[in-house]
């Protein structure tokens, strides 16, 4: 099994299109899920919104781009197979992750066949990640440094350098800053701590698993 991705791209918004089919009229609307429950809340808000529907089909990548771990698709009440698996195999494919569609369907009197539905699913999520805001999806560790003021300049410059984020802050005894950095930056930015205080830094990782932002 490969590692899981240390950072990647989800949605920035929820997002909307509709695009009409042989009279029939498909809503879809993708959003941010990094979680099974999350993405489960999200389809019952569209079902909410839209209740006299004909199908609210769905589907859901809950993880890194490409994971079926936690990804799930759901017809509807389509024919088997017509809708939530093809919505699914185009979220798969999308290099997008945390990521979940749901395709709203008004019946317009035309049926459109299988062959039919699996297109007009399949079309709606391109439709919709075509034009979707991104943002992006960090694993981050919290590294704690104490240092004499006189370093304090040099490691402030040194996490805009590593991407990190300043957590906590104290100036009492001697400067000690607790920084939010992305878990591929980690070692490399105590490395680094090390050498613009020759030495002089404490740095500790409190325990516990890796944060997300």
């Amino acid at each position: 099994m490969p590692a899981p991705l240390k950072r990647y791209p989800i949605p920035g918004a929820r997002h909307r299109v509709e695009d009409e089919i042989k009279g029939s009229r498909f809503i879809t609307t993708i959003g941010c899920a990094s979680t099974v429950l999350e993405a489960r809340a999200f389809v019952r808000s569209i079902r909410d919104e839209f209740p006299n529907a004909s199908h609210n089909c769905w589907a859901h990548v809950s993880g890194s781009p490409g994971s079926t771990e936690k990804s799930g698709a759901g017809d509807d009440g389509e024919p088997g197979g017509t809708a939530g698996r093809p919505m699914l195999r185009v979220l798969l494919g999308a290099g997008v992750g945390d990521v979940v569609v749901v395709v709203t369907r008004y019946f317009g009197g035309v049926k459109l066949g299988r062959g039919g539905l699996v297109r007009a699913y399949t079309l709606g999520v391109q439709h919709v990640l075509g034009d979707m805001p991104l943002a992006e999806r960090r694993i981050l560790v919290t590294v704690r440094v104490a240092i004499p003021y006189a370093f304090v300049d040099a490691v402030r410059r040194l996490l805009r350098q590593f991407e990190a984020e300043v957590a906590e802050e104290n100036f009492e005894t001697e400067a000690e800053i607790a920084a939010r950095v992305p878990i591929e930056h980690a070692t490399s930015f105590e490395k680094a701590v090390l050498d613009a205080t020759a030495g002089a830094a404490r740095i500790s990782r409190p325990p516990g698993p890796p944060n997300e932002a």
